[in-house]
C-alpha cells in the first residue's frame, strides 16, 4: 500500500513538473509586439490591385481577342484553301501559348520568391505587350508567305510564356499588400480584371465587325485590337514600376539578412526560389491547388471562351448575337463579383468555393437544356446560371490560391501549379469538348464535362483547410489600421494572475 501511494506521489510529482516546464516554456515566448504586425496602407494597397488587375485584364484581352478572331487570323496567316484546316491552325496556334505556360511558371515563379514581386510582374507586362503588339504587325501569308505563321506562333510562344508568370505573382502581390480580413475583396478585382478583359475583347471585336464588314477586317481591321494592347501594356508597366515590393516579401527578406548577419542557419535563405524544394517539400498543396484551378478553369473556359463557338456551331446562333449573350452575362458577373470576395472574407473561402462547386453539379444540366431551346430569354437564362455558379470561384480563388503556400516559396510554387493545370485542363477544355461532342452525338457533354470538373472542386474544397482572416503562412498579421494592431497586441498579451 505505501510503495502504492510512493508510486502516486512520483505521478503528481511528475505531472506538476510537466506542468510547471510547460508554463515557463509559455513565458519565454516572445509577446506579440506591434511591430510584428503590418499595418497596411490602403491608398498602397489600391494601387497594388489596379496594376495587378490591369495585367490581368491585358492576359485576357489577348486571349479572348484570339479566340473571337480565330477564323480571321486564320485566313491571313494559313494558306487557303479549306476553312477548316485554317481554323484548326489556328487553333493549334492558339494552344501552343498553353504549352510553354508551364515552362514559364517555372522560370518566372521562383525568380518572384528570390529578387521580388514586383521586378518579375514588370518583365512579364513587357514581355506580354511586346507579344501582342508584334502579332498586329506580322505581314499576312499573302506576303511573306511560309514565315507569317512561324513569327505568329514564335510570339504565341512569348505570350505564354510571359503569363506562365503572370497571375500566380499578379494574386500573390494582391494577396500580400491586402489586409487579412478584406484579402477576398481586393483579391476578387483580379477576376473582375479577367471578366474586363474578356469583355473588352467580344465587344471590341463586335464593334468592328459591325463598323468594317468582314473584307475590311481580314484586310487590315483584325490588327486594331492587337495594336491596342501595346499602349495598355505601357500603362500597366507605368502602375506596376511606380508601387513597392510588398510587405510580406519586405519582412521576409528583412528576416533573411538578419538571420545571415548573425550567422545563423541559411536554411530558409536558400530556399526562397528553389523549385526542387517546392516539388519536394510542398506536392501535397501542390497537387490541391492543381486540382483546384483544373475544376475551376473547365468552367472558366467552358462558359467564357467555348460558349460563343457552342452557341453557333451547335444552335445556329450568327456569332456577333452569341457574343451579345456573352457580354451581357459577363457584365453582369463584373457587377457582382466584389460582393462575393465580401462573402469569401465574412462566411470564408470553403463556403463560397463549395457552393460554385455544387452550383455547376447541380445546374449545369438544367442550363444546357435551357440554353438548348434556343430562345433568347431561356438561353440568357441558362448562360446566367452558370455565370452565377462560376462566379462563386471567380470572386473567392484569387485570395484562396496564395494562402495556400507558404512566403518564401509562394510566388513559384502558386505559378507552377496554376500553370500545369492551366494547361491540361483549361487551355484543353474547348478541345475536349468539341471532339467529345463529335464521338458521342450529343451536344449535353459541356453540362457532363462541367460536372466531372466540378466533383473533383468538390473533393479538392473539402480537404482544404480555411484561410480567411487568418494570416498567410510565413508572414506576420496584416491590418488595416494602427488601432487593429493595438487591439491585436492587447488580445494577445499575457493575462496577469494574482
Amino acid at each position: 500500500m505505501a510503495a502504492h501511494d510512493e508510486a502516486e506521489a512520483d505521478t503528481e510529482a511528475v505531472k506538476r513538473h510537466r506542468t510547471l516546464f510547460r508554463a515557463a516554456k509559455r513565458r519565454k515566448d516572445p509577446p506579440l509586439r506591434r511591430t510584428d504586425i503590418t499595418v497596411t496602407d490602403d491608398a498602397a494597397v489600391k494601387r497594388a490591385v489596379k496594376a495587378a488587375s490591369l495585367g490581368n485584364a491585358m492576359e485576357w484581352f489577348d486571349f479572348g481577342i484570339y479566340s473571337y478572331l480565330a477564323v480571321t487570323i486564320g485566313h491571313v496567316f494559313f494558306p487557303s484553301g479549306n476553312d477548316t484546316v485554317q481554323l484548326i491552325s489556328s487553333f493549334a496556334t492558339f494552344a501552343v501559348s498553353f504549352l510553354v505556360r508551364p515552362i514559364g511558371g517555372m522560370v518566372f515563379g521562383p525568380m518572384g520568391d528570390k529578387i521580388g514581386r514586383k521586378k518579375v510582374l514588370a518583365l512579364t507586362m513587357i514581355m506580354m505587350a511586346i507579344g501582342t503588339l508584334a502579332i498586329g504587325l506580322i505581314p499576312s501569308y499573302s506576303t511573306i508567305g511560309f514565315w507569317a505563321p512561324v513569327l505568329l506562333i514564335f510570339f504565341r510562344l512569348v505570350q505564354g510564356f510571359s503569363t506562365g508568370g503572370e497571375y500566380g505573382g499578379a494574386s500573390t502581390f494582391i494577396a500580400e499588400y491586402a489586409p487579412d480580413k478584406r484579402r477576398g475583396y481586393f483579391g476578387s478585382f483580379l477576376e473582375m480584371g479577367t471578366l474586363a478583359g474578356y469583355t473588352g475583347a467580344a465587344g471590341l471585336v463586335l464593334i468592328l465587325n459591325s463598323a468594317l464588314g468582314s473584307d475590311a477586317m481580314e484586310s487590315w481591321g483584325w490588327r486594331l485590337p492587337f495594336l491596342v494592347a501595346g499602349p495598355l501594356g505601357l500603362v500597366g508597366l507605368y502602375l506596376r514600376l511606380k508601387l513597392d515590393e510588398t510587405p510580406a516579401f519586405q519582412k521576409m527578406e528583412d528576416a533573411t539578412f538578419h538571420a545571415a548577419s548573425e550567422g545563423a542557419s541559411t536554411v530558409e535563405t536558400t530556399a526562397k526560389g528553389d523549385l526542387a524544394k517546392i516539388f519536394r517539400d510542398h506536392w501535397p498543396k501542390l497537387v490541391l491547388c492543381i486540382a483546384l484551378v483544373g475544376a475551376y478553369n473547365i468552367t472558366d473556359y467552358m462558359l467564357l471562351s467555348y460558349m460563343p463557338t457552342y452557341l453557333s456551331d451547335e444552335l445556329g446562333y450568327d456569332d456577333s448575337h452569341g457574343l451579345l449573350l456573352l457580354i451581357g452575362t459577363m457584365v453582369i458577373l463584373m457587377l457582382i463579383i466584389t460582393q462575393v470576395g465580401k462573402l469569401s472574407d465574412r462566411f470564408g473561402r470553403k463556403p463560397l468555393l463549395m457552393a460554385g462547386m455544387v452550383g455547376f453539379l447541380v445546374v449545369s444540366i438544367p442550363a444546357f437544356l435551357l440554353i438548348k431551346q434556343g430562345s433568347l430569354v431561356a438561353v440568357s437564362a441558362g448562360m446566367l446560371l452558370l455565370g452565377l455558379s462560376l462566379v462563386c470561384l471567380l470572386g473567392t480563388m484569387s485570395a484562396t490560391l496564395p494562402a495556400l503556400f507558404p512566403t518564401s516559396v509562394r510566388y513559384g510554387s502558386l505559378s507552377v501549379g496554376y500553370n500545369l493545370s492551366a494547361s491540361l485542363f483549361g487551355g484543353t477544355a474547348p478541345l475536349v469538348i468539341t471532339s467529345l461532342i463529335s464521338v458521342t452525338g450529343t451536344d449535353m457533354v459541356p453540362a457532363y464535362y462541367s460536372m466531372a470538373a466540378a466533383l473533383v472542386g468538390v473533393i479538392a474544397v473539402a480537404c482544404m483547410k480555411e484561410t480567411a482572416q487568418k494570416p498567410l503562412e510565413g508572414s506576420p498579421p496584416s491590418v488595416g489600421t494602427k488601432e487593429e494592431a493595438a487591439e491585436m497586441v492587447e488580445a494577445a498579451a499575457p493575462t496577469p494572475r494574482f
